[in-house]
């Protein structure tokens, strides 16, 4: 088989580093897999359950102690699982988690486990931000984004074209409405859309939907955004239902 390359975006194929977000891919989408990387000190019960599921599949399996650390820039890396990477179509009858340029990989990972976590799982990622398929942001997710639907666009307007019915629920430091207030009116079909680390969202989303408002003290100045997607979804998840 040809020799695997370091992480890089214009790849066709990425890693999933650690056998908890091997093990995640395997189970939710063994499709996907092309290679099973070993450490010569792998094992363990975890380890055993990924080569096994590993054989069922086909995938083949190779002592790569190189790679590994080369992929997860660690020494402890024990297992890693190649994989293709795709580009999911969201669900048009379900909420949706708009990410406009999120630059920050931890954010990344983070936003997607959490997100899975409250069962949102379309997630629309604006470019430029960072790259879905890294091997940082991928271990972040600890093997969650195999469960999610994840589709990025290079504008916000490309995804507004495919899906115009989603009322915009845009999360700005001056939004003109209390998260509480918009959670007890909460359309039945919506988007939750939250801005870059740094810079939030440009100002003319504030005309594009409802523009949301999380409170918190003045001794900051604003939350970091994979809290303030992790407050904002909890919200409107559970808003509707007396919770």
């Amino acid at each position: 088989m040809p020799s695997l390359k370091p992480y890089g975006a214009e790849l066709t194929y990425s890693y999933a580093p650690g056998v908890f977000p091997s093990l995640q891919l395997m189970e939710a989408a063994p499709n996907r897999a092309l290679r099973l990387l070993l450490s010569e000190k792998a094992q363990g019960e975890g380890v055993e359950k990924l080569r096994a599921l590993c054989r069922e599949q086909h995938v083949r399996e190779e002592v790569a102690d190189k790679a590994l650390r080369r992929i997860s820039g660690k020494e402890n890396c024990f297992a890693a699982v190649v994989f293709e990477k795709w580009q999911s179509k969201l669900e048009p009858s379900l909420p949706h988690v708009v990410l406009h340029h999120p630059m920050d990989e931890g954010n990344l990972g983070t936003i997607q486990r959490t997100l899975l976590g409250l069962g949102l799982k379309d997630i629309v990622i604006i470019r430029p931000a960072a790259d879905v398929f890294d091997p940082k942001v991928v271990r972040a997710t600890m093997g969650a984004i195999f469960s999610l639907r994840v589709k990025q666009y290079d504008a916000f307007e490309e995804y507004r074209q495919e899906y115009g019915r989603h009322t915009l629920y845009p999360f700005m430091l001056d939004g003109s409405i209390l998260l509480e207030e918009a959670v007890a009116k909460i359309a039945s079909l919506y988007a939750l859309v939250f801005g870059n680390e740094g810079s939030g969202l440009p100002p003319e989303f504030a005309s594009l939907g409802h523009a949301v408002r999380i409170p918190h003290s003045h001794e900051i100045d604003s939350l970091n955004l994979s809290i303030a997607v992790g407050i904002g979804a909890y919200a409107f998840v559970h808003g509707g239902k007396g919770e």
